[in-house]
């Protein structure tokens, strides 16, 4: 490790780190507001745009459990310093993508560089505090990882709104090269960096080539599944035995390898088996939720995309205040698992406060279910890392703790792609049961169609055309109607999936952490 630094030396690594990581989470979300405008420029369906939000997810899931790994293959100042560069680069060539397909692969370049940024940043700012005052670092870089995330939609917003797609990669251009310079100039190598004859682990070529397809063929056959028809789909077909080969030797090889890449053998261990079971929830419902609702908004009830992003300010605001406390209160020996409970009671909440949204809602509307989210969010982050460590040896715990940030990477990827699909499928559900109950002589239908073409012909469209005018409004409001409902949906989706999770709450052990555990814990997480 290097040792501390101080005075102006410090502050520039502070200020250089959080501002690395809340970069690269500000792009797990700034793309959310702006796929309408992307796909309407690019030619494609909201639905295959997603793909620009889940190619960077699933670049997260792949890089995260192996940021250890090459920090100590290339030296951690190295690998920082080239994974900003890699992540500037990629973000300029997303801003340049004139094609959809383009603009999915460097995007997923962009994960690449990005997932480094996140663990090797904290490493970084860590080392640069004395023991006694690192939970201070703490409490910087835990604001960065609250704020990221929420910072990303507003300032979407506010550039879809007056500028141009584009720009929300073009802005990490100058950070990116700020970074790097200051990274070169104030972050010094660590011991074990600097000594020539360090023992450099061997790459596992094969594990990360099984991890990567094993990982990208099920975001697919989750993404277009239902699209494709299933299994019916020769392509499919295929990346379902991929996705299930791959996984499966992935899994083998890390536990039969005598050094592996990330010590999977640690989920034996039942109360790390069953936090990670509910971190894939967590990841499920935080990732899920922040990709519909700004899509639900804007598509569906006119919202602007500043306005969406705005509308997860109370979310963020209530974690912000509340994690401080709830930090202290588990250090001073408060069972994480009371907090867990809350958290997912919340998460529930959030999920079912919000399908009860109609046509007519408006940001106030909102307020409520996002600070419940808010509350989820502050119960259910630093208390389930430190359940998921408990009973591991100190050696341990930093696989543990990546393993565990790894799981909630991948329910979040899983969770933008479950619902991508599900709001597609429960849309053809509500539009069939909703054109099904037009009878054409419903006389509330023939007065809805009359004021239809009353209005158009008011506007200057002939008579002969006003009567098909008139069935197209229809037709889009029906439109407007099932998708509302589908979205909708993929709220109580959330719940659903929270209360499914529920019963492992019961695997967790209750033993309560000394406060140098915890320390230990909040300094490896994220």
């Amino acid at each position: 490790m290097a040792g501390p630094v101080y005075g102006f030396a410090r502050a520039i690594i502070v200020i250089t780190t959080v501002s690395a990581a809340i970069m690269e989470l500000i792009d797990t979300s700034i793309v959310n507001v702006a796929l309408a405008q992307i796909s309407g420029n690019l030619g494609a369906t909201i639905e295959d745009t997603a793909w620009v939000i889940t190619s960077y997810a699933i670049a997260n899931v792949i890089i995260i459990p192996l940021t250890g790994f090459f920090a100590k293959l290339f030296g951690r100042k190295r690998y920082y310093i080239a994974s900003i560069i890699l992540f500037t680069i990629a973000s300029y060539m997303c801003g340049q993508s004139g094609s959809l397909l383009t603009l999915v692969l460097w995007r997923f370049v962009q994960g690449i560089g990005g997932g480094a940024l996140l663990s090797t940043s904290q490493g970084i700012l860590f080392d640069a505090f004395e023991p006694e005052k690192r939970a201070i670092a703490g409490g910087m870089f835990g604001m960065g990882i609250v704020l990221g995330p929420t910072i990303g939609p507003i300032l979407g917003g506010i550039i879809v709104d007056n500028y141009s797609w584009p720009l929300i990669f073009n802005i990490n251009i100058p950070f990116g090269i700020a970074a790097t310079l200051l990274t070169l100039r104030f972050i010094d190598e660590t011991e074990e960096e600097k000594d020539p004859h360090r023992e450099k682990p061997k790459i596992d070529f094969v594990g990360i080539a099984l991890l990567a397809a094993g990982i990208g063929s099920l975001q697919y056959v989750l993404e277009r599944g239902q699209s494709d028809d299933w299994f019916s789909d020769r392509t499919i077909l295929i990346l379902s035995i991929v996705s299930a080969t791959g996984l499966i030797s992935f899994v083998y090889r890390q536990l039969t390898i005598d050094r592996p890449m990330i010590q999977l053998s640690l989920l034996k261990n039942r109360n790390l088996a069953a936090s990670n079971i509910l971190t894939f929830a967590v990841g499920f419902g935080l990732f899920g939720s922040v990709f519909i609702f700004p899509v639900l908004v804007q598509r569906i009830l006119g919202y602007t995309p500043t306005d969406a992003g705005f509308g997860l300010v109370p979310s963020a605001i209530v974690a912000i205040f509340v994690m401080p406390i709830i930090g202290k209160t588990v250090s001073s020996g408060t069972p994480p698992l009371v907090y867990v409970i809350i958290g997912f009671a919340f998460f529930i909440l959030h999920g079912y406060t919000s399908s009860l949204a109609n046509l007519d809602a408006g940001l106030a509307f909102f307020f409520w279910p996002q600070v419940f989210r808010g509350l989820g969010t502050a119960c259910l982050m630093v208390p389930l890392i430190n359940q998921a460590v408990v009973g591991l040896t100190p050696q341990q715990m930093p696989s543990g703790i990546a393993l565990t940030n790894m799981i909630r990477q991948l329910g979040g990827a899983f969770g933008i792609a479950v619902m991508n699909t599900y709001v597609t499928n429960r849309y053809a559900v509500h539009r069939n049961d909703l054109v099904s109950n037009l009878q054409v002589n419903d006389p509330d239908l023939i007065q809805r169609l009359a004021q239809y073409k009353a209005g158009v012909i008011q506007g200057g469209i002939d008579a002969l055309s006003s009567t098909e005018a008139s069935y197209r409004i229809l037709d889009l409001t029906v439109t407007r109607q099932g998708y509302l409902q589908a979205y909708l949906d993929g709220f109580i989706l959330i719940s659903i999936f929270f209360i499914c999770a529920i019963p492992f709450l019961f695997m967790l052990r209750t033993k309560k952490m000394d406060k140098a555990t915890l320390q230990k814990v909040q300094e490896e997480s994220h």
